[in-house]
């Protein structure tokens, strides 16, 4: 019997095309195959959809309505008033970007917002690589030390804030050391510049530990012999840590960096906690959602949200743009 074969392809003429199965056929195959991975995952979903995915699902609609506290469904006594709020589009972006008050609304906010952001991580980075590397020596009572600096880490927030502000009121500790030495004492919760001052301090506190701990794992992790390599090719003090440590911390400096901008960027307790809203110059765009949303009145539900919606987008673009430039850099290296 002969058979015929096709030269280009290597298939028998006459033979059929194995049938490709639809969108629903690989849909019931991959259920068959994986179904106990799915049953796994589907609580995961279902408590995510639900404290994540629709939250936001709804606060992305309210951004497109006027929604505000005098005309959202409520219920006084034994009377349910309907909600009244109408649907507007894209007009709260556009008067939060581009409104006649745009730049005292979001701006101005944005502005400090980003400083603050920057201030904080660049602090928080060179004072915990400062304090890794001196805790990465054999000194004694190195236990003793590691213990007192994560002490303002483990020590709750609210505690922490509080406390600071009670130390940098008008008649607080610090202010009555500074009248001691001399010097003026600074109106740290009524000045605008002293205010931001005091919230970049009091939140470089709180930071400092967890960046320490993080590049103190990042430091033990390096290979000894490196050291000990570049020490008998004649590299001093600085260029081991330059050639040798900078490099060995990028994995984890790339990481603690990246979750010490997004942390700061939303960092609302310090800021909301040491002034509340009596500093409306030294708050964070996070802070002034808030204000927008439950500080006055009428509550403005539909503009906090479309806040919080910027807020995320402005973190989305950023982290791309981080990760790629990151990406760039690691190839450079590699050729």
């Amino acid at each position: 019997m002969t058979v015929a074969i096709d030269r280009a392809t290597g298939k028998r003429l006459g033979d059929r095309e194995p049938r490709r199965p639809g969108p629903g056929g690989r849909l019931k195959r991959s259920w068959q195959k994986y179904w106990y991975a799915y049953a796994m995952i589907a609580p995961v979903v279902v408590v995510l959809g639900t404290i994540v995915l629709y939250p936001l699902a709804y606060g992305f609609y309210l951004t497109l309505t006027d929604a505000n506290s005098l005309n959202t469904a409520r219920t006084i006594g034994v009377n349910e008033i309907a909600a009244t709020y109408q649907f507007i589009g894209l007009d709260n972006y556009a008067d939060i970007l581009w409104g006649p008050t745009a730049y005292d609304r979001f701006w101005s906010h944005f502005v400090w917002t980003i400083f603050w952001t920057a201030a904080c991580v660049f602090l928080h980075y060179t004072i915990g690589l400062g304090l890794a590397l001196l805790l990465n020596q054999k000194l004694r009572g190195r236990t003793v030390y590691r213990l007192l600096l994560v002490l303002p880490w483990a020590v709750p927030t609210f505690v922490t804030v509080f406390g600071w502000r009670f130390m940098l009121a008008d008649a607080g500790i610090i202010n009555m050391a500074l009248d001691g030495l001399g010097l003026p004492s600074p109106a740290w919760l009524e000045d605008t510049f002293w205010q931001r001052f005091a919230a970049i301090m009091v939140n470089t506190w709180c930071g400092v530990p967890f960046m320490m701990v993080s590049l103190l794992g990042g430091l033990q992790s390096i290979d000894t012999t490196l050291y000990e390599a570049a020490e008998m090719d004649g590299a001093n003090a600085w260029q081991r840590f330059r050639y040798v440590t900078v490099p060995g911390l990028r994995s984890v400096s790339s990481t603690v960096v990246l979750l010490g901008v997004i942390w700061t960027f939303n960092q609302f307790a310090v800021i909301f906690l040491l002034f509340g809203n009596t500093a409306p110059d030294a708050q964070i765009l996070v802070t002034w959602a808030y204000q927008l949303g439950f500080g006055q009145q009428p509550r403005d539900f539909a503009q906090s949200a479309a806040y919080g919606i910027l807020l995320l987008a402005i973190l989305i673009v950023f982290t791309s743009f981080y990760r790629r430039w990151l990406n760039r850099n690691d190839q450079q290296l590699a050729i």
